[in-house]
């Protein structure tokens, strides 16, 4: 089976001028043989996140008229804007709102479902996206909307925000992308008032941004990132809080979003593989967005000079939002409009500055997590997830079933990189069941086609084992493919384990169920308001590839050795010096220096091809 939503690197989507044009062309033809004698535009399917969406596709029409000048499209306008200011307008609060701070405030709001009292949780986003959308279709007014309708499209647009500034709690559900996506409209609002009205707007979307998303920034692997659904970043939410942070300093030029977006930009190039996938999030594990994430990848990519357009997206959602029967649907439409606009091309090239979080080269690449164990590793066309044991998960030593890579102290790191090789090493203090202090050293190197993992630790007792990873998914054309295999070798004896015990909190790679299903099964609440994360922290035991120690290690040391990705025989040598440990491969040499380090604690690392 395939993965649902993980596909095609996004920077593959051809975003040249004229491929936006036939983009907005086929827009157009579907939009005009779909308008109602009312002037709707919206998806005959659509039911939830639709109280923007006629007005999301008005805003597509209007810039495609203002780009290509087609005749049929001024009047599809005027009626698409007519609808909404008379039929999508809603000024009475919604019954079972629970967010309001003013009651019967009689300003306008977008509902996420029409229905009075239906699912009105979600009409704080909607009001965000139908804002935006208003802005949109201000910007390109001018030969295309009457006076009398501008007029009334500005003073809804303004009653927008004071809705979602005044009349209810700002940001009520957590979610940096809808935060900062009403800042941006702010700031776009702004421009399209007289100066005293709209400076004011600018200065308080300003401070929003700066008071209520920035100051409550969490921290991850390092980095200061605007909190997704009460997480530090979602695999789906984040890239789209990117994009609205490109647009924010594109209509600002406000250097705040600028160095949060390169912040934010270099946090994903760390934990995204060579491949594009990714895993992991508060509210999804594995649903990506696609179109969505476009402006920022390809906007702050070209700022931090990395390669972050390889993140896989979901192509049905290549270029705007689609029901299932691929119809088009107005829902974030502001996105394609803003990437349209913005003509920063992609960058391509991965950087070559060693990141601590990342280990990367050719199709190899290792991410790591805040504590220095990897949270996903990438070989050979396979991702390997960290696995678990006795509910412990990771990468590294297991002993008596208790997993080793849980820091008990500072955890070091030393990166290296020659010619053909690139390497990191990571020393970390981990204390046992037995209470004893003990130093794991992990080197992994690649050479760009396989990685060679080894691990180093004072003597354990029992039969000890190096936990060395899930093998969860596998590069399928341009697809990702669920798989139960791992290409890899050991020094010692290697067996893929899976579990005995058939439950939700022990997961089978090889039955057909996909992390983030386990993921939101194990969650606290229901999928889609769960956090997929947490839930997966409650898994007992899954899948696991196992390494025994490697022969021929020093009698004080346990070391394990396991090759992922393609290669011959792999029969490394050990030996103890008195600079450290010696390390000889078919494809390396490495000297790993004593846990304690040189002069200031650091780790010693030498490398050299053979």
């Amino acid at each position: 089976m395939h993965l649902p939503h993980q596909r095609g690197p996004l920077h593959e989507l051809p975003d040249e001028g004229a491929d936006y044009d036939a983009v907005l062309a086929a827009v157009a033809d579907e939009s005009l043989a779909r308008l109602t004698p009312d002037g709707g535009l919206e998806h005959p399917a659509a039911v939830d996140d639709i109280g923007d969406t006629s007005l999301g596709i008005t805003s597509l029409l209007a810039l495609a008229w203002q780009r290509t000048k087609d005749p049929r499209l001024p009047d599809a306008v005027r009626r698409s804007l007519a609808f909404h200011l008379r039929e999508r307008v809603y000024t009475e609060d919604n019954p079972g709102y629970p967010n309001l701070t003013v009651r019967n405030s009689g300003l306008p709001y977008a509902r996420y479902v029409l229905e009075s009292g239906a699912h009105p949780i979600g009409d704080w986003p909607s009001t965000v996206w139908a804002l935006l959308q208003a802005v949109n279709v201000l910007d390109a007014a001018d030969g295309l909307v009457d006076d009398g309708q501008r007029a009334e499209l500005v003073e809804l647009a303004h009653g927008y925000w004071r809705w979602l500034t005044e009349a209810t709690f700002f940001n009520p559900q957590e979610a940096g992308n809808q935060a900062i996506g009403c800042v941006v409209g702010g700031l776009m609002l702004a421009r399209h008032l007289p100066s005293g009205q709209g400076e004011p707007i600018r200065s308080q979307a300003i401070g929003l941004y700066a008071e209520k998303i920035r100051a409550h920034r969490v921290r991850d692997r390092g980095a200061l990132l605007p909190p997704e659904h009460g997480g530090a970043y979602d695999n789906n939410y984040g890239p789209i809080s990117l994009s609205f942070l490109a647009q924010a300093h594109r209509v600002s030029g406000e250097e705040i979003f600028a160095e949060d977006g390169d912040a934010l930009a270099r946090y994903i190039d760390a934990r995204v593989t060579t491949g594009g996938f990714d895993n992991g999030g508060p509210r999804y594990s594995e649903q990506h967005s696609a179109f969505e994430s476009v402006l920022g990848l390809r906007y702050f990519g070209r700022r931090i000079g990395a390669d972050i357009g390889r993140y896989r997206g979901d192509s049905r959602w290549a270029r705007h939002a689609a029901q299932r029967d691929g119809g088009l649907d107005g829902h974030f439409a502001f996105m394609l409009v803003w990437q349209i606009q913005d003509t920063t091309r992609w960058h391509r090239t991965s950087s070559k500055d060693p990141v601590r979080h990342q280990l990367r080269a050719g199709t190899v690449s290792v991410a790591f997590d805040d504590r220095m164990t990897p949270s996903l590793v990438e070989a050979g066309g396979t991702y390997y997830l960290p696995a678990a044991v006795n509910r412990q998960h990771g990468f590294g030593p297991v002993t008596d079933g208790f997993l080793l890579c849980r820091p008990m102290g500072e955890t070091r790191v030393r990166d290296l990189h020659t010619e053909a090789l690139t390497a990191k090493l990571v020393t970390k203090p981990v204390v046992g069941r037995d209470h004893v202090l003990r130093h794991v050293r992990s080197l992994y190197v690649t050479d760009g086609a396989s990685l060679w993992t080894i691990v180093a630790v004072e003597r354990l007792d029992g039969t000890p084992y190096l936990l060395a990873g899930l093998p969860y998914a596998t590069d399928d054309g341009d697809r990702v493919r669920r798989t139960a295999e791992a290409d890899a070798t050991s020094a010692g004896e290697l067996r893929l384990t899976h579990p005995a015990t058939e439950s939700v909190d022990h997961f089978d790679a090889r039955a057909e169920t996909t992390q983030q299903q386990a993921a939101f099964a194990l969650a606290a609440d229901p999928r889609g308001y769960g956090n997929p994360d947490e839930g997966w922290r409650h898994l007992v035991a899954s899948t696991a590839l196992e390494a025994g120690p490697a022969p021929g290690a020093p009698e004080d040391l346990h070391i394990f050795a396991v090759r992922y990705g393609p290669g011959g025989p792999f029969t490394p040598v050990f030996d103890r010096t008195p600079a450290g440990l010696t390390v000889r491969t078919e494809a390396f040499t490495a000297l790993i220096g004593d846990p304690a380090g040189d002069a200031g604690g650091e780790p010693e690392l030498e490398l050299s091809p053979r």
